[in-house]
């Protein structure tokens, strides 16, 4: 531990800024993992979880409550976006075998310091795949709100255009945020840096950042982050980075009944009656979850303007059309 870090601790101390020592504390656990130590590092984590479970006992709401909005500082300010999501896996619309996963990891998350107390870690890195619009960056918002923790998201097409040259440096200020201020990290198109090694297109600057994903991935598990990454191009990303998630979740276009039900939360008391979907079913194949809940928020905004107690489900069927000729321009115009 450095004079730095101790001089940090006790000015956190005495400002009585707890939340400030025990990120610095984070700090110094991660530093030990990284210098192999380990066993002291898991102490301090331990010392640490102990310390914020004793500040929510007694707190409402399940015995939890939210830490302090933390939000990126210097170099990361403008390229890491923080929100405090409110969205719970619940308000999802997920297929049994994902709502079990997702539930499992929120649970290793709950419980980190008993699964380290047996030499086990919790799931920290998971790899998010599927088309535009299919629940990713919603799964992180509902993670982060199950977890009552601040959402980071991080746009590596933005880090590329505005430090190019300087990437791999960023990364590593990125990944220090992460290891001392816990949070749901979402890293968006991944694929920006997760390209294969070895493309044709590849450059040297892309090579570095991602040998200093690879190299952060290999480190001990020393944050208490959940860290994923989104991307729609699973294909173009490099196997030996994707092999170093601890999950990889797929993501597919919904089938007519989850499609129906995400409409039907959506319309809220503005459904209509169910023997009214029979004419509807057409329509909904093909149709991501953002495009479905678009078409549905389109004639609930003319509902409320045309004072309606419902919708039409000619209204919906039209906006749902619409969606499909969009789809399939965006879709023809990709293929020149």
């Amino acid at each position: 531990m450095s004079t730095k870090q101790i001089l940090a601790l006790l000015n956190s101390h005495i400002d009585g800024d707890e939340d400030q020592l025990l990120s610095i504390a984070l700090q110094i656990a991660a530093q030990e993992a990284r210098q192999g130590r380990a066993e002291d590092a898991d102490k301090l984590k331990r010392l640490v979880q102990k310390a914020r479970d004793q500040r929510r006992t007694g707190s409402p709401a399940g015995g939890q409550t939210p830490i302090p909005l933390a939000r990126p500082r210097g170099e990361l300010q403008g390229l890491v976006e923080s929100a405090y999501p409110k969205v719970t896996l619940s308000s999802m619309v997920l297929s049994d075998d994902l709502a079990k996963r997702l539930e499992r990891i929120v649970r290793q998350q709950q419980e980190r310091v008993t699964l380290r107390e047996h030499g086990q870690t919790p799931t920290t890195h998971m790899l998010l795949v599927g088309p535009p619009g299919t629940g990713k960056t919603m799964t992180a918002s509902a993670l982060a709100g199950e977890l009552r923790l601040p959402l980071f998201t991080v746009r590596l097409e933005a880090l590329f255009s505005r430090f190019f040259g300087e990437t791999a440096g960023k990364m590593r200020l990125l990944f220090d945020q992460i290891a001392q201020t816990r949070g749901v990290y979402l890293l968006d198109e991944f694929d920006a840096i997760g390209a294969r090694r070895g493309d044709p297109n590849d450059v040297g600057e892309i090579r570095r950042v991602l040998n200093s994903v690879l190299a952060f991935m290999e480190e001990p598990n020393s944050t208490d982050s959940l860290v994923l990454a989104a991307t729609n191009h699973v294909e173009i990303l490099d196997e030996a980075l994707a092999r170093r998630f601890d999950e990889v979740i797929e993501y597919t276009l919904p089938d007519t009944v989850s499609a129906r039900a995400i409409i039907e939360r959506r319309l809220g008391k503005f459904k209509f009656a169910a023997k009214e979907w029979g004419a509807l079913e057409n329509a909904l194949g093909g149709l991501s979850q953002g495009e479905l809940v678009r078409a549905a928020d389109a004639v609930v905004k003319d509902a409320i303007l045309e004072g309606a107690s419902k919708v039409s489900p000619k209204a919906l069927r039209d906006a749902l059309e619409n969606r499909q000729t969009l789809r399939g321009k965006f879709r023809r115009q990709s293929s020149r």
